[in-house]
């Protein structure tokens, strides 16, 4: 048994890798699946289609190693975060879409408890701000809905997970209905002390305990594979969120490593330690992941759209035929001419947290281009994620002396370059990319003896390329300014 097979379920895709030891990828399978758009400001996925493409992807990755179940030391799980789903516990029949963390139909609820004064009970609990980002009022607002839900819930009738609860319910046949911390303390209900769900909490979305997961470590044995013939009886050894997946992967295991994933949307996450550090400047305090009786801590910063505005010029404009060919389009242009892209298509994260907020293009003239709208999409990626980072120096009051980066949109080295240029640091994108599924794999492999401990996992990381700052810090503060222009224009417009 000398691999382990990560299983990475995203919000546009779902890809499965098989690493070996040194970790690195073997065998690489993705499947994307199809969005849902029933309103204004929702987003929802089949249940049915995140299952069938992990399975599909699962097997494809097997496949092209050439491996059977014979070869695996165990499987691990990372998911798109918040994602929030509810579900028979006889049938295993999904009582609604999957409610996608994108998605902004409990904005007013949301407004409604802040009103009501229960934000700073919440902050304090859960280290969560109250918006239609996490999952607790998605549940919240599928028991209300749904008819009969609430009263079916409370009977124990019902299940809700995240996505990695969905999908172990599914590998094991239904047998395992658990998460793992990181993603419970994404769900508004978890308390960060105590480790568990918090019973006012629950009481004040009218959440009944019945229907939720058990709280586990995120490295240890969850169960077996019971549903898939080609897996069966391989261990799921490791559960993550796939941010605190990636800080795992990016070997992030001190305070003060920072990563930042550049996919659909942006995370910055910085670990902070054993101990949960309250932000200052609307942060997420979140946890990093837990070990054996060890919680481990992260500050986050959230950007809602990334990677996914590139998926808009292709889709939604069809500028670009691939999401690739965008580098070539916005090199085109020596600058962006004065154009600035805000893609807050589903509101804004941190530090703004503007559910209200939408995308706006600000700055066109005559002379504008698809080129320099392209600039202004990559450009964004940047911004957003400069604007956390800035928040999060003051916050852990200190200055990163590198950022760890990884996901899709890092193979684009005018964008890493940039990102450089405004941070004024060294952007180290590391030999491996993939370190969403790596640090599944590394938390499964933990947990069965294939990887000894972190010092081996820390040894094998090492990096591609380094992008040091080139831009003047005067044009890039220029740039920067008017940029946040260009936010406060989108921002509190969809208020009615």
């Amino acid at each position: 048994m000398t691999f382990v097979l990560a299983l990475d379920q995203g919000t546009t895709s779902s890809r499965a890798l098989v690493f070996d030891r040194r970790g690195r990828p073997r065998g690489v399978a993705q499947q994307e699946f199809p969005q849902h758009f029933p309103q204004a400001g929702w987003v929802e996925h089949d249940p049915q289609d995140l299952w069938e493409s992990t399975r599909l992807t699962a097997l494809g990755a097997l496949a092209e190693a050439n491996l059977t179940a014979r070869d695996l030391a165990a499987i691990g799980l990372t998911n798109q975060r918040e994602t929030t789903l509810l579900w028979d516990r006889r049938t295993g029949r999904p009582l609604h879409r999957a409610i996608v963390w994108q998605d902004r139909r409990t904005a007013g609820l949301c407004a409604a408890l802040k009103q009501a004064g229960c934000e700073p009970l919440f902050r304090h609990r859960t280290g969560l701000l109250l918006d239609p980002y996490f999952s607790g009022t998605k549940l919240s607002w599928l028991l209300s809905h749904v008819p009969g839900a609430r009263r079916r819930a409370g009977r124990g009738e019902l299940a809700f997970g995240t996505v990695d609860t969905w999908l172990l319910w599914q590998l094991t046949g239904g047998r395992v209905h658990a998460t793992d911390a990181s993603n419970a303390s994404r769900t508004l209900l978890l308390n960060l002390r105590s480790g568990d769900w918090d019973d006012e909490l629950l009481r004040i979305l009218r959440i009944p305990r019945e229907v939720l997961p058990e709280v586990r470590a995120s490295s240890g044995v969850y169960g077996e594979v019971t549903s898939v013939p080609a897996l069966r009886g391989v261990p799921i050894a490791g559960v993550a969120g796939d941010q605190q997946a990636a800080l795992f992967g990016q070997a992030c295991f001190r305070p003060g490593l920072a990563k930042n994933t550049y996919g659909t949307g942006c995370f910055l996450l910085l670990h902070t330690g054993d101990q949960p550090v309250a932000s200052k400047n609307n942060l997420l305090t979140t946890i990093a992941w837990r070990i054996g009786n060890r919680t481990e801590f992260a500050l986050e910063g959230s950007v809602f759209i990334g990677g996914a505005v590139v998926q808009w010029l292709r889709d939604g404009l069809g500028l670009i035929a691939r999401s690739g060919d965008v580098e070539a389009l916005a090199a085109r242009v020596a600058d962006n001419g004065g154009v600035y892209l805000v893609p807050a298509f589903a509101g804004l994260g941190a530090p703004h947290w503007d559910a209200a907020a939408r995308g706006a293009v600000v700055g066109l003239t005559r002379g504008s281009t698809a080129a320099h709208l392209a600039r202004a999409a990559l450009e964004s990626i940047a911004y957003q994620s400069a604007d956390l980072l800035a928040a999060m120096n003051a916050d852990a009051g200190l200055r990163l002396r590198e950022l760890r980066v990884d996901g899709g949109a890092v193979v684009n080295n005018a964008l890493m370059q940039f990102q450089s240029d405004l941070l004024r640091v060294p952007v180290v994108r590391p030999r491996t990319t993939e370190t969403t599924a790596l640090g599944a794999a590394y938390l499964a492999g933990l947990a069965v003896g294939f990887w000894k401990d972190r010092d081996e996992i820390a040894s094998l990381w090492s990096a591609e390329r380094i992008f040091r700052p080139q831009g003047r810090p005067a044009a890039m503060r220029k740039l920067q300014t008017a940029w946040r222009r260009a936010v406060d224009r989108a921002r509190d417009w969809a208020t009615d």
